[in-house]
């Protein structure tokens, strides 16, 4: 299943498809007795998906065979056993994704010519995504983070590594010479490679960056002119560890960086009130958004609200599951946000105090 969402991945997902393009959603549960629903509610929503390819009249017999049998190879690549919040199934004539998100989603689905995305913008908005680079003098490896984990990323040129004939670490512990492994020539070179292959993915996919490794590698990291702006996270013997040990390194500083991050939000919106470029609740935001005038979105993490259009073209509270009732509009409002170059952040549940879980800053 898939995990991380760039902008190129976003931007292939977002192009229009033949007829039909189907988007099938579901919650998921990551704990017991929760997740013992999921497998019948996964094949209830599957069945409805392939209802109704077979009602639709838009869609040939040739093409609704195709498209079943992509649905049914998605399914067979779901893996429950690792749930988290919430699956989504895309699946079109030629393909197939299937991704996990550490957000909830409304059950339904969709038949269209572009695939429903704005779940997984949300999704990965919410989960605040960082880069970890974590150096050594032999190995240098670059972790994809969001959420409570951190996958390594294989691409981009990633892992670097030095072969023995170039590097021996062994003898140079043997001599008590480890700091000046960071001092060479072919070191500071390596660094150098690293440094470059980490400004290429920067550029791509701007986010924040963690790097860890003993002092002399990051002291050396910055001698070469290297992730500027980084956070240096003083934790060496990462360059062979696995994904929990380098999480678990980095977790106080990011989680003190999202407390600063939290307060920062907090005092503009405050500011935004006696400037009155302030709005509050689903209905003036999602007007706002609309219209782009939100500079920053802040969306308490566990804030969701059904909601349906009431005559004169306000949002209203709505049941959900009755009819035109939008389910997922706190996910609408995020994707509209990010389409307009507004900042969104996701606050703890409560930051926002009487602005009814979502609040924004306007342009005017």
């Amino acid at each position: 299943m898939e995990h991380a969402l760039s902008p190129a991945t976003l931007a292939e997902l977002r192009r229009p498809r033949p007829y039909p393009a189907v988007s099938v959603l579901t919650p998921t549960h990551r704990r017991e007795p929760y997740n013992a629903q999921d497998p019948v509610r996964l094949r209830n929503v599957m069945a409805e998906a392939k209802k109704q390819l077979e009602t639709d009249p838009e869609v040939t017999r040739e093409r609704r065979t195709e498209v079943v049998a992509q649905l049914d190879r998605a399914l067979a690549e779901v893996d429950l056993t690792h749930a988290e919040d919430g699956l989504v199934i895309f699946a079109a004539p030629g393909e197939h994704q299937v991704w996990s998100l550490a957000r909830e989603v409304p059950e339904r689905v969709v038949l269209s010519d572009t695939f429903l995305t704005r779940n997984l913008v949300s999704a990965r908005a919410a989960e605040r995504p960082f880069w970890v680079l974590s150096l050594a003098a032999d190995r240098v490896r670059l972790w994809s983070g969001g959420g409570d984990r951190v996958v390594e990323n294989h691409s981009d040129g990633f892992p670097l590594t030095r072969g023995r004939e170039n590097f021996d670490a062994e003898r140079q512990e043997r001599i008590g010479d480890m700091p000046s492994t960071f001092r060479d020539e072919a070191t500071r070179q390596f660094v150098r490679e690293a440094a470059t292959a980490m400004a290429a993915v920067l550029r791509e996919q701007p986010r924040p960056l963690y790097v860890t490794g003993e002092q002399a590698a990051l002291s050396l990291l910055d001698e070469v002119g290297g992730a500027r702006g980084a956070v240096h996270v003083r934790h060496g013997g990462l360059g062979h560890a696995g994904a929990e040990a380098v999480w678990q390194a980095v977790k106080p500083v990011h989680d003190a960086q999202a407390r600063r991050e939290t307060a920062a939000v907090a005092r503009e919106l405050d500011s935004a009130r006696g400037h009155r470029t302030f709005a509050a609740g689903v209905d003036e935001v999602w007007h706002s958004a609309r219209e782009g005038r939100v500079r920053l979105l802040a969306v308490e993490e566990n804030y969701r609200v059904t909601v349906r259009d009431e005559a004169g073209g306000h949002l209203v509270p709505a049941v959900s599951g009755e009819p035109e009732a939008r389910e997922d509009i706190v996910d609408e409002i995020v994707e509209q946000c990010l389409e307009t170059g507004a900042d969104v952040r996701f606050v703890p549940d409560g930051t926002l105090g009487d602005a009814s879980g979502i609040a924004g800053v306007l342009r005017y």
